[in-house]
């Protein structure tokens, strides 16, 4: 830490380790090794980021109040009121209960995010344990290696994205592969090796080549080459089908110069050197990326007609990027970044937003993950403003992002002048202008179109009131109906207060929630009326609706689905069509009237878009269903003998292939098929032994 601030109160920091390791004593990480090891290897991270002194103290004691004796006001009287809200903003709610681990994760992420709007070093703090553990992730079981590794890449990696830290985000990806996919990050690893020689040498012959270039131009510059880490290569395979022997670009060459006029004078060298490759060139100096980055990229054809990526910025332009937020703190104490450089993270605003918003707390992840992994275009407003979206956003997500009630009354827009349907996917340099109408409201298609968290929330928002105010108004209806048959006055019984009562009794604050109950199906009329009328009147009355429909909708609601819903006996349970879950996968069911309860994967779009009112609590029973059809579809190469080994691999498996068809393009082939599997970590397995055939180039689950 004294390399970069010489100044440092280094007794503070010695005093901070003392505390970790007294109060630490005795602890062990499942390696076997003294717990200490792991808040100082998290420190040694946040020295790496060059980061304050409150900072490297508090990796040192992020998990004293957490998994020690230790006391956040023992920490506050110790290295004060800075440090403390520090550790505060990293100690996991680990001592609250919750009702399922969506809601634990949910829950610590808000918490985490509210911490980072006040201090964003506690993220950083946070990014150097996650590091860290992923560093020693092997010593866990294997569930706990996946449960981690997937959550890794889908908040903490897209975090480190955000805030510019491209060395921590590329070592948690690579990790995560390596614990998601080991045989594709084995096979990398392998093939990369083989090609080290040659790579060298076409790396080395390239910097020459360039360096020559630019300096017969008069550009002094810097010229590297650095090879591409793990998961990009995987990505990039995966993304277009390719075999590893395809994958040309493993090397990203970058050229760091003095001056911004610099850097667009090196693109003019490179271009005229090699020829570019049509709609590979970004200016990101001129679109700043909202995590401050800047270059200019541009993919061209290099040596050996290969394809080769080119990224060029200034040395400021390079510590930014090499360091995101973190670069600050060379300049700056933390404390006055919050104030002035924070106001750019529209992003994580935009989280804070949200999480006062999203009460439901699948839809609250769902949200963040999808925010956190945007590749943005750049449109401006008619005044000139400019708005950064992720790709695919449409016309409907900037109505929303300009103000919520634009966008509930959204009725066209207008494109550079041209006027565009709804579904109108916006592209970089657009210039939009929303036209609104009184009339307009919401409609359920605009969930299909829209791409943001905050234009879906508020869409679903909206949906859920309009829902709530039908329900009331039919369980106001079925009410009316049964209380007239037993000759009671529902208006009069109302005017008294003893429907609002009722509602009381029944566990609801008001009338209103009473009848939207009844009205989604939650809440029987009979359960109503068994606080107003004797048990022997209801229990004649049951005995004569015991004839065909109710019996016959009792023999079908139980039958053994293998699944429990809490709350309810002998209701119909199905299976939703859109996600087709699988025992093992965590569900959620959702009461449609008349048809009983509709069970989904948690974190399915179509069901995260039903009323939460509507939402029942649902769970495997021991005795699982039958094999049950999934699609799955298999990308892989097209030569003899292939189909024929994948499905061998699927019979070892003991899984039966009730339905398979074959696509081919060129020297490609898509095989879908229709296999009964009866868990998900049955899928699981037969994905990756599928995966691991030589010429597969992905295998996947389909919906629908």
């Amino acid at each position: 830490m004294l390399q970069y601030q010489p100044g440092a109160d280094v007794d503070q920091l010695r005093q901070a380790y003392q505390f970790s390791s007294s109060v630490h004593d005795g602890q062990k990480r499942l390696s076997g090794e003294p717990y200490l090891i792991h808040p100082v290897a998290v420190a040694g991270v946040l020295a790496d980021l060059k980061l304050d002194l409150p900072s490297i103290i508090g990796g040192l004691l992020h998990d004293t109040v957490e998994d020690t004796l230790a006391t956040l006001p023992e920490i506050e009287a110790g290295f004060g009121e800075e440090i403390a809200a520090l550790v505060d903003g990293v100690t996991k709610l680990s001592r609250v209960n919750f009702t399922s681990h969506e809601e634990k994760q949910a829950e610590n992420f808000r918490k985490m995010i509210m911490a980072m709007a006040k201090d964003i070093r506690v993220v950083l703090i946070k990014l150097a344990d996650r590091t860290h553990n992923m560093r020693t992730l092997q010593h866990l079981t294997a569930e706990k290696q996946r449960r981690i590794a997937q959550e890794t890449l889908d908040i903490y990696a897209p975090i480190a994205h955000r805030l510019g830290i491209y060395w921590i985000k590329s070592e948690l990806e690579d990790l995560a592969l390596k614990h998601l996919r080991p045989e594709v990050y084995a096979q990398l690893k392998r093939n990369v090796a083989q090609k080290k020689k040659n790579r060298e040498k076409y790396t080395n012959d390239v910097i020459s080549r360039l360096s020559k270039a630019l300096a017969e131009e008069g550009i002094d510059a810097e010229v590297s080459g650095r090879p591409k880490h793990f998961y990009s290569i995987f990505k990039k395979m995966e993304n277009q089908s390719l075999d590893f022997g395809q994958v040309y670009d493993l090397v990203a060459f970058r050229i760091v110069v003095d001056t911004m006029r610099e850097c667009y004078e090196a693109m003019g060298v490179v271009h005229s050197k090699w020829r570019p490759v049509p709609g590979r060139f970004k200016d990101y100096i001129a679109l700043t990326k909202p995590n401050m980055y800047q270059s200019l990229h541009t993919t061209v054809i290099g040596p050996n007609a290969q394809r080769i990526e080119i990224q060029i910025r200034t040395h400021e332009m390079h510590r930014v990027a090499e360091e995101g937020i973190a670069s600050h703190w060379r300049y700056k104490k933390g404390k006055d970044l919050q104030v002035t450089d924070m106001q750019r993270f529209a992003w994580l605003r935009q989280l804070l937003e949200w999480q006062q918003n999203l009460s439901d707390p699948q839809e609250f992840l769902h949200s963040i993950k999808e925010d956190l992994f945007p590749d943005e275009v750049y449109v401006f407003t008619p005044n000139g403003d400019l708005r950064s979206f992720p790709k695919g956003a449409t016309v409907v997500d900037f109505a929303y992002r300009i103000h919520s009630d634009i966008g509930q009354r959204c009725s066209g827009a207008r494109v550079n002048g041209r006027l565009v349907p709804f579904k109108y996917i916006l592209r970089s340099g657009d210039t939009v202008e929303i036209i609104t109408t009184q009339e307009q409201t919401p409609s359920r298609d605009w969930l299909k179109v829209v791409k943001t968290p905050r234009a879906k929330s508020r869409i679903r928002a909206w949906m859920t009131s309009q829902q709530r105010e039908r329900s009331v108004a039919l369980g106001r209806e079925i009410l009316e109906g049964d209380f007239g048959r037993h000759h009671l006055d529902y208006q009069g019984l109302q005017a008294q207060g003893t429907i609002a009562a009722l509602g009381k009794e029944l566990g609801f604050k008001n009338e209103e929630g009473l009848l939207a109950s009844v009205g989604y199906g939650k809440v029987m009329s009979r359960q109503v009326l068994a606080r107003l009328l004797p048990a022997e009147q209801l229990e004649e009355e049951k005995k004569q609706l015991e004839g065909g429909l109710e019996r016959l909708f009792r023999l079908v609601g139980s039958r053994d689905r293998g699944v429990r819903v809490k709350g309810f006996e002998d209701v119909l349970v199905r299976f939703a069509r859109c996600c087709h879950p699988l025992p093992g996968e965590e569900i959620a069911g959702i009461i449609t009237r008349g048809r009983g309860v509709t069970v989904h994967v948690a974190s399915c779009p179509t069901g995260l878009e039903a009323d939460p009112e509507r939402r029942v609590e649902v769970s495997w029973s021991e005795d699982a269903p039958m094999p049950r059809a999934v699609k799955i579809e298999v990308t892989c190469t097209d030569k003899p003998g292939l189909l024929a080994a994948i499905s061998s691999v699927i019979s070892e498996a003991g899984v039966n292939i009730a339905r398979a068809h074959v696509r081919t393009f060129d020297d490609r082939a898509v095989n879908t098929f229709e296999i009964m599997i009866g868990s998900s970590d049955q899928l699981r397995q037969v994905l990756q032994d599928i995966s691991s055939v030589k010429g597969v180039h992905k295998a996947n689950r389909v919906q629908g």
